[in-house]
This record gives structure tokens, sequence and C-alpha cells, in this order.
């Protein structure tokens, strides 16, 4: 077994965080080093080689990939990142490759995490797998026949920013009602503030100060996971919009498991139950259709970097 480990590194609006992993036992993380994500494109590709050197100053790394929230094309180069703003048409694949002198592969951070948890999380043994990250927004991957499903152009996945609702808010996207502005973690605090203005909410209210401004998804899941009835009762309106866009995809791409990851699935049962109750409304011919098993992710939040190191 060679001594050489690969590189993954996940680039997310606040944070990059760098893993290190053996292809032959990659659910284990050797080494990680973090630091805040920069603004500007030259100050991102500078931090990413940094940390692909911190990491490589501790086990000699053979090569690197990367996972970034946005539009990745085939060449390695991201278009766009709604989460990014000052980011547009950064060659990162080839940017990188000079500063680091080692072979990059650069593809979307959901796409990465869908490919970790089939080679080592919850999606082992299953073909054709959707992996769905509900955090601050929605990013979703897609298995089929055991490969990366990546569209014409490297574009394919992001489901976060199908159209759900014409009416809906407004998304970084420039768009109105995206998906993931109805069913991520920013979509959570919006519903928690609407219900806090209207005397609803008392305890994730209380978690945040007391101030209705404050109130976060994260204030909500709290008192879920407490048992709080207010909480419980908004986190099953909540999952209603999570379903239905879990619903459509199944729909369209027939995944033998769904797996469900990001920031907001660590409440586990207490979303992820109410979400199967709302999915058999919502999936096309549910009794007709095989059972597609809806489940936790088994990664966390190294899933992308751990996905990324190893396409």
């Amino acid at each position: 077994m060679s001594d050489s480990v690969l590189a993954g590194v996940d680039i997310g609006g606040t944070k990059i965080l760098g893993v290190t992993v053996h292809p032959d036992r990659p659910a284990v993380v050797l080494d990680e080093h973090r630091v805040p994500t920069p603004s500007g494109a030259e100050a991102v590709l500078d931090a990413i080689a940094g940390v692909v050197k911190e990491l490589a100053g501790h086990r000699p790394v053979s090569a690197v990939g990367v996972g970034i929230a946005g539009l990745v094309n085939r060449d390695g180069v991201l278009r766009m990142g709604p989460n990014l703003p000052n980011l547009r048409a950064v060659s990162v694949r080839d940017e990188l490759g000079t500063r680091l002198d080692l072979p990059v592969t650069v593809d979307n951070d959901a796409t990465c995490a869908a490919w970790a948890e089939y080679r080592a999380g919850a999606a082992r043994g299953f073909a054709d797998s959707l992996c769905v990250s509900l955090g601050t927004g929605i990013g979703a991957g897609y298995v089929a026949g055991g490969e990366v499903e990546r569209g014409a152009h490297g574009f394919a996945g992001e489901a976060g920013h199908m159209l759900i609702d014409p009416n809906g808010p407004v998304c970084p996207c420039g768009r109105r009602g995206c998906w993931e502005r109805m069913a991520s973690g920013s979509g959570l605090g919006r519903m928690a503030r609407e219900a806090a203005e209207a005397g609803r909410l008392a305890r994730p209210l209380a978690l945040a100060g007391g101030e209705v401004a404050a109130l976060k998804g994260e204030h909500v899941a709290a008192a879920a996971t407490e048992g709080d009835d207010a909480a419980l009762v908004l986190l099953r309106s909540f999952a209603w919009w999570v379903a239905a866009g879990i619903g459509s995809l199944v729909t369209v791409l027939d995944p033998a498991i769904v797996v469900v990851g990001g920031g907001l699935i660590e409440m586990g049962e207490p979303l992820l139950a109410p979400v199967r109750d709302h999915y058999r409304d919502l999936v096309m011919a549910y009794k007709e259709r095989q059972d597609v098993a809806i489940v936790a992710a088994e990664l966390g939040e190294r899933a992308a970097a751990i996905g990324a190191a190893l396409l």
C-alpha cells in the first residue's frame, strides 16, 4: 500500500476545509485543516493551495480534489457560485495545478458528497443513489450505474435551484422561489421568524436570546430535539417543502436510495420522519413503485472533501 494520500478540499462561503484520505480507507480522515474563505479569486486560490500544502506537510499527497458550491464545468472552471459572488469564470483546476504541481480535479461540492456517500457512506452498495445536502442552501448529486452524473456541461445536480414556488422569496442566484429558499436552513429560519412574529414559537425564540431577527433554523432544530411542540409543528410544515423537492427528484431520477446530509440532518428523525410521511403524497405513484429509502448521511461535514479526494 502506497504511503501517499489523496487531498480533498471543500470550498464553502465561510470556510475552506481540507482533508487527506487513503483510497483504500476513504471513510478514515487522516489529517484535517481549515481556514476562513477569503474574498476574491486570487485569495481563494492561494488559500486552497495553502491548505493542501499544510496537509502535505504531514503525509505526501499524490493528487488533489476540490469541491465548490456552484456551476463547475468539465474543464474545472467555476462559472459561478451563488454563495461565492466574487468568483466567476475562475479556472480552478489549472490555477491550482500550477500552484501545487499536482494533478487536480474540480467538481461541484454536492456531487463530491454524493460520491463519498456512495463509496464510503450511507449509499454503499446502491449503484443508483441521490444525495441531497440541506445546509444554508441545498446541493444535490446523483450516482447512476455506479458513475457520477455530471450532465453535458458538468452542471447537473443543481437541485437547490429548481423553481418550486414562483411567488417565493428571492434567491441569491437571482431568481425567485428556488427549492433551497424554502427547504434549506435559511428557509427554516425564515419560517421560524414568521412564526415567532405571530407568537407561536416561544422556546426557539428564547434560544435565540429573545430576538426575532436572530432566530435561525438551528434554534428550531435545538428546540425540536428537546421535544418542544411548537418547534415540532413548524418542522413538520418545513418537512413538506423538503419532501416536495425529494419527491420530484425521485420521480425524475428513480434512485434506489436518497441520502440526506448537511447541517440540518443532525436533528435526525424529528426531520426525516415527517419528510418520509410527506414524500408518500408527493412522489408520483408511491404505491406502484419500489420503496426508496430516505436515510441520513454518514460522513457529516467532511463528505464533500472526502468525495473530492476520491474523484
